[in-house]
């Protein structure tokens, strides 16, 4: 399996999980359409098989290769909402941001080779990326039920949040963005640890403040803020989707903005 082959199984996903997406809206085709979407996950996935079996590693190294498995684990956390929420819209919304990234995989196919660095030969690199991977998508998702409250929950009846005018989310909507931002949060904790075994193993120190590392801190502790600014105050949603919206800022700066900061570049293990 090459990187040729990549854009035939992409189209075939998609055309999956647009015709899941689609389905997703008509009364009593909920069953079909989980059934079309599971179906582009199985599609994308066995490609990714086939390129780790085809490359003899994990296709974990390259930033083109992390991007396939987010692709791959936001139509997950897609999959999983739609199935125990039932958002009709979320299918919609995991397919466009899995385009995006699959658009962009096609535009800049990053080398693909079976070349490991010493460093990544390591038990701890497939686990470690995996679970960060499977992470970012439930938290992507979070994010986008968080951008569904903030654009298009103002109109009906509502809870009032702390300021003056009326904010207008239910706590189903809340409740299920706090149970993805527990879940990406947890299975993030998990990759940090992963990582600093690896760490240790690989350069003798669990953590040295390198700037990845350092990004991947704040990450958690945005996270951990949108937390604990629930249990302080339950009913102030609007500024816990604010927080929300940050910590996927420092996501996203963690995960690939930091390629672009020069003292990354310098001092950073974790720009190859």
């Amino acid at each position: 399996m090459s990187w040729d082959s990549f854009i035939r199984f992409a189209l075939a996903a998609l055309v999956c999980w647009a015709a899941g997406a689609a389905l997703a809206w008509k009364e009593g085709k909920r069953k079909i359409a989980a059934s079309a979407y599971g179906l582009g996950i199985l599609i994308f996935f066995a490609f990714i098989v086939a390129m780790w079996i085809s490359l003899e590693r994990p296709p974990l190294r390259t930033m083109g290769e992390t991007r396939l498995w987010y692709s791959f684990f936001l139509a997950v956390a897609g999959f999983i909402v739609f199935l125990r929420w039932k958002y009709k819209w979320i299918l919609s919304f995991s397919t466009l941001m899995a385009l995006i990234f699959i658009i962009v995989n096609l535009m800049k196919p990053e080398i693909h080779s079976k070349a490991l660095m010493p460093a990544l030969q390591s038990p701890w690199f497939a686990p470690h990326v995996i679970v960060y991977m499977f992470s970012y998508g439930m938290l992507g998702a979070a994010t986008l039920m968080a951008l569904f409250i903030l654009l298009f929950k103002k109109d009906g009846a509502g809870i009032t949040d702390s300021s003056e005018h009326r904010f207008h989310a239910t706590e189903a909507d809340v409740l299920t963005t706090d149970n993805l931002v527990v879940t990406g949060l947890s299975f993030l904790t998990f990759g940090m640890l992963f990582g600093a075994l690896w760490a240790q193993e690989a350069w003798g120190t669990y953590w040295g403040w390198d700037p990845k590392e350092t990004w991947a801190a704040i990450t958690w502790l945005c996270y951990m803020l949108y937390i604990h600014f629930r249990i302080a105050k339950p009913k102030d949603h609007k500024t816990a989707m604010w927080i929300l919206l940050l910590a996927f800022v420092c996501l996203q700066i963690c995960w690939w903005g930091i390629n672009f900061l020069p003292s990354a570049h310098a001092t950073s293990v974790h720009v190859y």
